[in-house]
């Protein structure tokens, strides 16, 4: 059996609004254009077509989480406003309950516009709908996985630990020194691609791999860090949305899953389907059609049950071997912890020190990259989420990342290829720093005696 190590607790509208919107990437929500599914299930899904509105007096969470608990698929937040993506039916069905909704020109997310922000003009067609040939397909992606892990046999390793609804391998790369040995050493775990179209996150999860192989032995920060952690990395958790949203050769605008549900509507938003206060709170839909839907139970979604399954396996002699967590979307330029499902702070099992470990980290890890530190239910209310999981049941210190852009007229969720390496790179800090504080997230506050045994 292991003993406990450190870090573990010891007790268990208009263009110019638009390219000045404040978007959600993880939480953000669109659905897809008209289409039937080559995705490779045989099921034809037809809807109509949805654009996209800006709605009026949503200037408080509150407001903004009543919309979203509406059924609304809520893409990026202005100052008094934010902006949905709908069709017909749904924006219909808002009006009718009040709400104002004036259609935004598709131009409007056409725009190309300098990146104030770091002092670069962005590069690309931000415009179009056409897959770049710097993203990586599905099968690029497991043809990259492969070639990193034969490069470096003695520090990586591939595992298959699930299949998606329509049967396509889940795959984690175990990254670590004495890679084939299961260690007494703090876990970390980052998941990418839970959200189909969030493609920049794959391109992170293989940046990541890239670089800790050519600098291991090289850097000495990350060549520490393989001696004295074990890495996982989920490069796609949704990869039957992964290729549904790319296949065309035209991006889809897709959200969720693949999975069929109990009407014609196709799809689970996993990010709402975990087993921590499913569908406590109004941050998620039960109609099927919404790109918030949270399915028909807790984990009813295949992938959800992939990823639970696996960080319920890493549980070694009673005791959760990760330390902490990373979930990478798009797009937004945030780094939030929880808890989603209350406005409050604190709340059942995150006491005061917990949060201020996860801020103080949180905070660490934004000075690094730009990006602007919260907590998750600033932006409005979630339910069912992977960080409010992973802590609330697994006490894993548990982030999203937003990533680039931080609004829509930086290519919104479909960035130019050509940012790709910037981007990615830009995390390469924010992952070491969390890295480095996992064996003790509370010595962050100084409280490391108190929380962190010897």
């Amino acid at each position: 059996m292991r003993t406990s190590r450190r870090g573990r607790r010891t007790t268990a509208a208009a263009l110019l609004s638009l390219a000045l919107a404040l978007p959600l990437g993880a939480q953000a929500i669109a659905a897809p254009p008209s289409s039937s599914d080559r995705s490779g299930s045989g099921t034809a899904t037809h809807s109509s077509e949805r654009l996209q509105y800006e709605v009026a007096g949503m200037g408080t969470a509150a407001q903004r989480t009543q919309l979203t608990s509406a059924g609304a698929a809520i893409d990026s937040v202005l100052d008094h406003s934010v902006l949905i993506t709908a069709d017909a039916a749904t924006a219909e069905r808002l009006e009718k309950r009040g709400y104002q909704l004036t259609a935004v020109p598709a131009a409007a997310g056409e725009a190309r516009t300098h990146d104030h922000d770091h002092g670069h003009a962005d590069e690309g067609d931000f415009g179009t709908a056409n897959v770049p040939s710097q993203y990586h397909s599905y099968a690029q992606m497991n043809a990259a996985v492969d070639s990193y892990v034969r490069q470096y046999p003695n520090l990586m390793r591939k595992h298959v630990i699930g299949r998606s609804y329509q049967g396509r391998d889940i795959v984690a790369v175990k990254v670590s020194s004495n890679v084939r040995v299961d260690e007494n050493k703090p876990e970390i775990l980052f998941t990418h691609n839970m959200h189909a179209r969030e493609h920049l996150t794959t391109e992170m999860a293989l940046y990541t791999l890239r670089e800790f192989g050519a600098q291991y032995g090289r850097d000495a920060r990350v060549t520490r860090m393989l001696d004295e952690r074990e890495l996982w990395i989920i490069p796609s958790l949704n990869p039957d949305g992964k290729v549904y949203d790319m296949s065309s050769g035209s991006f889809r605008n897709w959200r969720k899953n693949r999975q069929p549900t109990p009407t014609s509507a196709v799809g689970t938003d996993i990010n709402r389907n975990f087993a921590y206060r499913w569908g406590c709170c109004g941050g998620s839909s039960n109609n099927p059609s919404s790109d918030v839907y949270r399915g028909t139970g807790p984990e009813s979604g295949t992938e959800t049950r992939v990823l639970a399954n696996f960080v319920r396996s890493r549980i070694v002699g009673g005791e959760q071997q990760i330390a902490a967590h990373i979930d990478f979307h798009s797009y937004s330029e945030l780094i939030l912890w929880p808890y989603g499902y209350t406005y409050n702070d604190t709340g059942p099992g995150l006491n005061q020190d917990d949060r201020d470990a996860f801020a103080t980290v949180g905070r660490q890890m934004a000075a690094s990259n730009g990006y602007r530190p919260q907590q998750s239910s600033d932006l409005y209310l979630t339910d069912g989420s992977v960080n409010d999981w992973m802590w609330g049941e697994q006490r894993i210190f548990s982030y999203t990342f937003e990533m680039y852009p931080r609004s829509a007229a930086g290519g919104g969720f479909y960035p130019p290829g050509s940012v790709i390496n910037r981007e990615t790179a830009r995390n390469r800090e924010a992952m070491l720093i969390l890295m480095e504080n996992a064996d003790c997230m509370y010595r962050s506050i100084g409280k490391q005696q108190q929380y962190c045994s010897a």
